[in-house]
């Protein structure tokens, strides 16, 4: 590089030291060079002087000094294991915050949280290799999403910060608020749902798929795990569908899905647990309200809390609908921006 350049942050990449972005794109510099560089003023953001520690945002624009033929080209950033240059931008979009401890994804629907069978590297935890953003390791998942559910998903850079969530989130010390459209309308309009839960074999594609049983049988059933769901319905059309608030008070496979199921008001596209309309076994069943509408999953993981274990601040994240059930909001009228982030704790 024979003169100085100027570089653009590029979204998702920024949010980070100065000098871990500039060992990124150009991985021949010491940190003694890069201190050197900054004292003098030869490199800049916007304009302004910075030191190494200074943190860059997106789309600031970096000017760099001459570095020498070797350096004539920012290097290219690296991604491993064969990672398809579409699914590489595609987890990098779904990025929504992060900072030197954590990153939170808006996980797409579809996308898998964790590999298995005929799913090769197309999953979250293969794709972390491309939100190392700087960092040695990649980020490490702290807690899973079903492969259809959208929505928040943390991610630690490292395994003390991993241990520290996955400790909050068992101590039930994250707050977590999903979205659903169900078929029907739950009555009474907010509640609790307490029915145990327990394997009941495969479903349709013969994967895991969890039965209901009473509260009291949980105990004489063997396997069976106590599991709480809070609900509250957030708005309703007419008694065909309802868009519910839902607060998993314990964390188990398919909690959600299979309680609001249990209660005859499964979620809209999913075919495991009834609400692919196939089924009409009481009120709610098989209630499909247009043929327009998507037959995708219509649950969404919409508001995070929890405390930042380094800072101790308290972290609110809210993930924007996912685009299937964006229309659907549309079509039937709902107002995602109208609605609370956490309605079971409105502010006073």
């Amino acid at each position: 590089m024979s003169a100085a350049h100027l570089i653009t942050v590029a979204p998702g990449d920024g949010a980070q030291r100065l000098d871990r972005w500039l060992r990124r794109h150009f991985p021949h510099l010491t940190q003694g060079a890069i201190e050197k560089m900054c004292r003098k003023g030869e490199v800049r953001v916007n304009g302004g002087r910075v030191t190494s520690a200074t943190r860059v945002e997106d789309g600031q624009a970096v000017r760099i000094p001459p570095l020498g033929a070797q350096s004539s080209q920012p290097a290219p950033l690296v991604v491993r294991d064969g990672i398809a240059k579409a699914d590489e931008e595609m987890i990098q979009a779904a990025v929504l915050w992060k900072d030197d401890h954590i990153i939170a994804l808006n996980k797409p629907p579809g996308l898998p949280s964790q590999g298995g069978s005929g799913q090769g590297n197309r999953h979250v935890d293969a794709l972390a290799e491309a939100l190392m953003f700087g960092f040695k390791d990649k980020p490490k998942l702290v807690h899973r999403l079903d492969r259809d559910t959208s929505g928040l998903m943390l991610l630690a850079r490292t395994d003390r910060i991993a241990r520290t969530l996955s400790e909050a989130l068992r101590h039930r010390a994250v707050r977590k608020v999903y979205w659903a459209a169900v078929a029907g309308v739950p009555l009474p309009k907010r509640g609790t749902i307490r029915y145990g839960l327990v394997k009941a074999g495969g479903g349709p594609r013969g994967d895991e798929k969890m039965r209901c049983i009473h509260p009291d049988a949980v105990t004489a059933t063997d396997g069976a795990k106590r599991a709480t769901t809070d609900y509250m319905v957030v708005e309703a059309l007419a008694r065909r569908a309802s868009w519910l608030a839902m607060v998993p008070v314990t964390g188990r496979t398919h909690q959600l899905r299979a309680h609001i199921a249990e209660l005859g008001h499964p979620i809209l596209g999913d075919g495991k647990y009834g609400g692919s309309g196939q089924e009409n076994l009481g009120d709610g069943w098989g209630a499909g309200i247009g043929g327009d509408l998507s037959k995708k999953l219509h649950l969404h993981a919409r508001f995070l809390q929890f405390e930042h274990p380094i800072t101790r601040m308290l972290v609110n994240l809210t993930a924007p609908l996912p685009a299937h059930m964006a229309a659907t909001w549309d079509f039937v009228g709902w107002s995602e921006a109208e609605a609370l982030a956490d309605p079971f704790n409105p502010p006073t």
